[in-house]
């Protein structure tokens, strides 16, 4: 239960709109939640092996970074990265030797960047890490193959939604 639970009456109607606007904004807290909680997972990971100077932020971009070289741009475009200051972290990234740039031979306003060595040895971490957690979500029951399936399938049919709503409205 929520505090928009605990709301008056909302501008969609009552009944089972207004359950469904109630389930709707528990779930938007929901996933707002596990996202700062995956943050926390990754920073305590990280304190556990001694990794200190980056955050969790950053590990996490270098994560979904992997093998491959892309620019800026593309971090936002292929949703690798979702936050708003994606230059000061990959400058960041670059001065702590995590990761390689060069300017693009094609457009030289565009910069492309690479993980090192040091970027994919986090990477490697980051992976670890995941793959214990779905390792232990599956042997304690917490979710099975096909429940994951579902939740999936439903968070990209409201990302779709999402962003059909930002495409469209102009």
């Amino acid at each position: 239960m929520s505090i928009h639970s605990q709301l008056g009456p909302s501008p969609i109607g009552a009944g089972s709109n207004q359950l469904f606007m109630t389930g709707y904004l528990d779930a938007l807290a929901l996933v707002e939640r596990l996202h700062r909680l995956l943050l926390d997972v990754i920073k305590d990971e990280f304190e556990r092996v001694g990794v200190l100077e980056i955050n969790a932020v950053q590990a996490l971009l270098l994560f979904n970074i992997g093998d491959n070289e892309v620019t800026a741009g593309e971090l936002k475009s292929r949703g690798y990265y979702q936050g708003s200051n994606v230059s000061y972290n990959l400058k960041k990234l670059v001065e702590t030797g995590y990761m390689h740039h060069e300017r693009c031979e094609v457009d030289r306003r565009s910069v492309r960047v690479r993980l090192t060595e040091k970027g994919r040895n986090i990477r490697d971490i980051v992976e670890t890490l995941f793959g214990r957690h779905a390792d232990g979500l599956v042997k304690k029951g917490v979710i099975d193959p096909a429940g994951l399936e579902d939740i999936t399938s439903s968070l990209r049919r409201v990302e779709r939604y999402w962003g059909d709503q930002i495409r469209y409205i102009y």
